[in-house]
C-alpha cells in the first residue's frame, strides 16, 4: 500500500532585493518536496507556477507586484523562425547527452565561466563546488543534466560547451537552469540552441510543453524567452496564449519599495 498523500505546508520568505526590478523587493512562498509523492506534488505545483530548487518548490508571492509571469512553450506547435533555423544548423554537430544528475568538475568550471561573464553581480556567482553539487544532485524528481559537447576526437569526449539541469514533468520539460560557454565566437547563440533542443526533445517525447520559468516584460534579461512561440502564460484563470509584443503591463504599485 502506498503512503497516503499529505497536503504540503507552505512558508513565506522574508523580503529580499528583487533580482529583476531595481529598487524593489521580492518575497517567495515555498514548500518542501519530500516523501513518496514528491514527483506528483512537483508536477501539480509546476502547473500553477511553482519552480523547483533542490528539494523545494517556490514561486513569487510579492504583495504589490505581479511582474513575474510563468511562461511555457507549446512544443508540438512550435515552428522555428529563420534565425532559429540557422541556429539549429550551426550547432547541429554538437553531441547531446541526457546524463544522470551527478555534478562534475567540468560542469562546475563551465558554470563559473558563464556566471563570471553573464551574471557577475548575481547571487550564484559565489557558488562553490559543494553548492553546485547540491543544486544538481538534490532532486526528489526525475532530473537530468543535458550536456552539449563538441564532436569527440580520437575516442575522447569533445569539449563541454553547454549544460542544462532539466526536470521531466508529466506534461513537459522544465528547464531549471542552463549555462554555456559565454565568450566563444565560434559558438554564438548557445543559450538559444539549448532551448530549441529542449523544444525538439519535448516534441519527440510527446510532451506538450517546455517550461521556461518566469518572464518579466520590463526586464531585458528575460527578453529572450519571448522569442519562442506559441507561448503561454499563467494568469488568474489558468494558462492561455499571449503575444509578448502586446502584453499588458504588470501590476506594480507605485508605492512599492
Amino acid at each position: 500500500m502506498s503512503a497516503p498523500f499529505r497536503f504540503p505546508r507552505f512558508f513565506v520568505t522574508s523580503p529580499a532585493p528583487c533580482p529583476y526590478l531595481p529598487g524593489k523587493t521580492e518575497r517567495k512562498v515555498f514548500t518542501e518536496l519530500t516523501g513518496h509523492h514528491a514527483a506528483e506534488l512537483n508536477d501539480a505545483l509546476g502547473r500553477i507556477g511553482f519552480r523547483r530548487s533542490q528539494a523545494v518548490a517556490y514561486r513569487p508571492s510579492c504583495l504589490d507586484c505581479t511582474a513575474c509571469v510563468s511562461v511555457r512553450v507549446v512544443a508540438n506547435e512550435f515552428q522555428p523562425n529563420g534565425t532559429q533555423r540557422r541556429m539549429l544548423r550551426r550547432h547541429a554537430d554538437l553531441e547531446v547527452t541526457a546524463c544522470k544528475p551527478w555534478a562534475t568538475e567540468e560542469q562546475y568550471e563551465l558554470l563559473r565561466r558563464y556566471l563570471k561573464s553573464r551574471h557577475p553581480d548575481g547571487g550564484m556567482v559565489g557558488m562553490d563546488e559543494s553548492d553546485f553539487a547540491d543544486m544538481v544532485e538534490q532532486s526528489p524528481v526525475k532530473t537530468y543534466v543535458i550536456e552539449y559537447r563538441e564532436p569527440a576526437v580520437d575516442g575522447k569526449p569533445g569539449r563541454l560547451v553547454g549544460a542544462c539541469l532539466t526536470d521531466q514533468q508529466g506534461d513537459g520539460l522544465s528547464m531549471i537552469y542552463s549555462f554555456f560557454e559565454p565568450e566563444d565566437e565560434t559558438r554564438p547563440g548557445l543559450g538559444t540552441y539549448i532551448i530549441l533542443d529542449h523544444i525538439v526533445r519535448a516534441g519527440r517525447a510527446g510532451l506538450p510543453y517546455v517550461y521556461l520559468g518566469y518572464w518579466v516584460g520590463s526586464s531585458r534579461r528575460m527578453a529572450y524567452k519571448s522569442r519562442f512561440r506559441p507561448l503561454e502564460k499563467l494568469g488568474p484563470n489558468g494558462w492561455h496564449r499571449f503575444d509578448p509584443d502586446q502584453a499588458e503591463l504588470p501590476l506594480v504599485s507605485p508605492k512599492a519599495s
